[in-house]
C-alpha cells in the first residue's frame, strides 16, 4: 500500500492545495513557482505508472488513485485558470475557451460516474491509450497556460496553451465517447 508508486500518486493529490494557493495570487513569480511545482507533479503521473509496471508492483490502490489524482489536479487547475480574482481580473481561460474547459470537466465527471456504476456490476474499465494521450495533452495545455502567466511578455505561450486546451477537449470527447459506448453495453 505504501509503495513508492502509490506515494507518488498521493503526492499529486497533496500538491493540489499548494497549486491552488499559488494560483490564487497570480503574480509572474507565483506563476513561475506554480509552473515548476506543476511540472514536478506532472512527472510523477508518468513515474508512478512506470515504476509500478517496471517493479511489478501494480496495486488496486494505485489503479484506483491514479485516475482520481489526475482528475483532482486537472479540475482544480482548470477552475483556478477560469476564475477571476481581484488581483487577476482577466483569467487565463476566458470567453469561448471556457467551453473547452467545461468539456474536460464534464467528461471527467461522467466517466467517474460511469466507472462507479460499472464497478457495482464488477466490470472493470481500464484506462485506454487514448485517455492517456488526453491526459498528457491536458497537462501540457494547463502547464503552458500557467507558464504564460509567468512570462506575460511572451503571449505566444498562452496561445499554445489555449490551442492545446482545445485539442485536449477534442480528445476528451472522443475518449469519453469510447468509455460511454463500452459502459452502455452493460446497462439495461
Amino acid at each position: 500500500m505504501l509503495s513508492l508508486p502509490n506515494l507518488l500518486t498521493l503526492s499529486r493529490i497533496l500538491a493540489v492545495p499548494i497549486l491552488v494557493f499559488l494560483l490564487w495570487r497570480p503574480s509572474p513569480v507565483d506563476y513561475g513557482v506554480t509552473f515548476v511545482l506543476y511540472c514536478i507533479v506532472g512527472m510523477t503521473d508518468y513515474l508512478d505508472g512506470y515504476l509500478a509496471r517496471a517493479w511489478g508492483n501494480i496495486s488496486k490502490l494505485g489503479q484506483f488513485l491514479d485516475p482520481i489524482a489526475d482528475k483532482i489536479m486537472v479540475a482544480a487547475v482548470l477552475v483556478m485558470l477560469i476564475s477571476s480574482r481581484k488581483s487577476n481580473p482577466v483569467p487565463e481561460i476566458a470567453g469561448l475557451h471556457i467551453i473547452a474547459a467545461l468539456i474536460i470537466l464534464l467528461r471527467e465527471i461522467i466517466v467517474s460516474g460511469l466507472r462507479e456504476y460499472l464497478a457495482g456490476l464488477r466490470v472493470s474499465v481500464p484506462v485506454s491509450a487514448l485517455a492517456k494521450w488526453k491526459t498528457t495533452l491536458q497537462l501540457i495545455a494547463l502547464g503552458a497556460l500557467i507558464l504564460g502567466g509567468a512570462v506575460p511578455q511572451a503571449p505566444w505561450v498562452h496561445e499554445v496553451g489555449i490551442i492545446c486546451l482545445w485539442f485536449a477537449a477534442a480528445l476528451t470527447l472522443v475518449s469519453g465517447y469510447d468509455y460511454l459506448r463500452t459502459g452502455l453495453k452493460h446497462m439495461d
